[in-house]
C-alpha cells in the first residue's frame, strides 16, 4: 500500500505535464485562428461605414449580405466536418483557412449587390469547417474532463476579436482611403485576410492530427492521452447502445428547445458584431479610428465577464442560472440602450453590459446539452443545435437592415434583440433548471 501511493502521484503527476504540454502547444495557436477567423466573418460591419455609400446599397442589402454568410455555413457544416475526420485536421483546417483568406480578401472586388451575396455567401460555406472542426478536433486529444475548460478557452477568440479588430479596421479605414487607389474598406479586407492566409499556411506545418501523429510527444506521453481517450470511447459507445440513439437527438424536445435558446442568443450577438460600428458613428463619433477604439470597451469588458462566469459555473458546477441570468442581463441592457433619446455615451455602456451578458450566456450554454444527452445523441444534438442557432446569424442583420430602413432608428431593432434574449433566458429557467449541472 506505501509503495502504490508513490506511484500513483507520479502517474498524475505525469498525466497533468503531458496534458499541459498539448495544451501550450495547440490551444494558442487555434485560438489565434479563430481571431482571424471571426475578424473576417464580421469585419463587414466597419467595412460597411464607407462601403454601402461606395456601392450605394441599403441598410437592407447591408444585413441581407452580412447574415446569408450563415446560409452557406448551414448547409455545409456537416459534410465540412465529416471532411475532417476522414483528411485530418493539419490537412483541412490549413486549407480552408487559406482559401477563407482569398475569399474574405475578394470582398475588396464586389461592385454590385448580388457580388456582395455571392462572396459572402461563399465566405460561408468554406469557413463552415473551422469552429465546429476544431471541436471535433480537440475530440482527438482532451477527453470531457479536459475539453469544456479548452472549448471556454478557445471561444474567448470572440470577444478579443472585436478588440484586436476594431482599432486596426478603424486605422485601415480612416488612414489608408485612396492609398493606391483602393478605398479605405477594400485595404481592410485585403490587409485583415493576410493572416489568415498565413496561419493557413502554418497550420500544415504545426498541428498534429492526434496524439499518434504528433512527433513533438514522447511514447509514453502518446500512450497516455491515447489510453484516456480510449477507454472514455469505450464508455460512450456502451452509453450510446443502451440509451441514446442518434435518432434520439431530433426527437428530443430538449435538444430543439435547445436549439431555440442558442438561437436566440446567437440573433443578440450578431446585431452587436455587424452594427456596433454604425450605432457608434450614429450616436458618439463618426470618425472612423475613434470608432474602433470605443469598440474595444464592449468586447474587452465581454471577454473578462465570459471567463469569470465560465470559471465559476465551472467551480460551483451550476448551469442554468448562469446561462439564465446572463441572458436576462442582457436583454435588459438591450432595451435600456433602445430609450429614444439616451446619449451616445450611456447607449455605449448598456451595450456594453449587453455584450458581456451574451458572451458569458456562451460560455456556459455549450454544458447544457451533455447534461441530458449522451453517446450518438449527444454528437448529433450538438452539431444540430448549433445549426439550426447559427441561423439567428443570417437573420439578425438582415431584419436589423429592414427595421433601419423602414423606421430610420435603431430602437426597435435594439428591443427586438433584447425579447429575443430575455426569451432564450427564460426557456433555459423554465425548462432546465432540474438538471443544469
Amino acid at each position: 500500500m506505501s509503495g502504490s501511493a508513490p506511484a500513483a502521484a507520479v502517474s498524475q503527476a505525469f498525466e497533468e505535464r503531458t496534458y499541459r504540454k498539448v495544451t501550450w502547444r495547440i490551444i494558442p495557436f487555434l485560438f489565434l485562428c479563430y481571431i482571424f477567423a471571426y475578424i473576417d466573418r464580421v469585419n463587414v460591419g466597419f467595412a460597411k461605414l464607407q462601403m454601402q455609400q461606395d456601392l450605394k446599397i441599403s441598410d437592407a442589402v447591408y444585413g441581407a449580405g452580412a447574415g446569408i454568410f450563415f446560409l452557406g455555413y448551414f448547409f455545409f457544416e456537416v459534410p465540412c466536418n465529416m471532411a475532417l475526420q476522414k483528411i485530418g485536421a493539419k490537412y483541412w483546417l490549413g486549407p480552408i483557412m487559406i482559401v477563407w483568406g482569398i475569399v474574405s480578401a475578394c470582398t475588396m472586388l464586389v461592385k454590385t449587390e448580388g457580388q456582395f451575396y455571392l462572396v459572402r455567401f461563399l465566405l460561408g460555406v468554406v469557413e463552415s469547417g473551422f469552429f465546429p472542426g476544431v471541436i471535433l478536433y480537440l475530440t482527438f486529444w482532451y477527453t470531457e474532463k479536459h475539453r469544456a475548460k479548452m472549448v471556454a478557452a478557445f471561444m474567448t477568440a470572440i470577444p478579443l476579436s472585436g478588440v484586436l479588430g476594431g482599432p486596426v479596421s478603424g486605422w485601415l479605414l480612416e488612414r489608408m482611403s485612396s492609398v493606391g487607389g483602393l478605398r479605405g474598406w477594400q485595404w481592410l479586407y485585403l490587409v485583415e485576410a493576410a493572416p489568415s492566409i498565413i496561419a493557413g499556411l502554418l497550420t500544415m506545418l504545426w498541428l498534429a492530427d492526434n496524439p499518434g501523429k504528433a512527433h513533438w510527444l514522447t511514447p509514453q506521453e502518446k500512450a497516455v492521452l491515447l489510453a484516456h481517450l480510449e477507454s472514455e470511447h469505450s464508455r460512450k459507445k456502451s452509453a450510446a447502445h443502451s440509451r441514446h440513439t442518434l435518432a434520439g437527438a431530433f426527437r428530443s424536445w430538449r435538444v430543439w428547445t435547445l436549439c431555440f435558446v442558442y438561437f436566440g442568443f446567437v440573433m443578440g450577438n450578431y446585431g452587436i458584431s455587424f452594427w456596433l460600428p454604425q450605432i457608434i458613428k450614429d450616436s458618439i463619433t463618426k470618425d472612423a479610428f475613434r470608432i474602433g477604439l470605443l469598440t474595444m470597451i464592449p468586447w474587452g469588458v465581454a471577454a473578462i465577464a465570459m471567463v469569470l462566469v465560465g470559471h465559476h459555473s465551472d467551480s460551483t458546477g451550476e448551469r442554468c442560472w448562469h446561462v439564465t441570468l446572463a441572458g436576462v442581463a442582457g436583454a435588459i441592457a438591450f432595451a435600456v440602450s433602445a430609450i429614444p433619446g439616451i446619449s451616445g455615451v450611456t447607449a455605449l455602456i448598456a451595450l456594453t453590459v449587453a455584450t458581456a451578458g451574451l458572451a458569458s450566456a456562451f460560455s456556459t450554454f455549450w454544458a447544457l446539452p451533455t447534461a441530458f444527452v449522451c453517446g450518438a445523441a449527444a454528437s448529433a444534438g450538438i452539431a444540430w443545435i448549433n445549426s439550426v442557432g447559427n441561423l439567428g446569424g443570417y437573420l439578425s442583420p438582415l431584419v436589423v437592415g429592414k427595421i433601419r430602413d423602414a423606421t430610420h432608428s435603431m430602437t426597435p431593432a435594439l428591443l427586438l434583440l433584447s425579447f429575443c434574449c430575455v426569451g432564450s433566458a427564460l426557456l433555459t429557467g423554465l425548462f432546465f433548471r432540474r438538471k443544469s449541472s
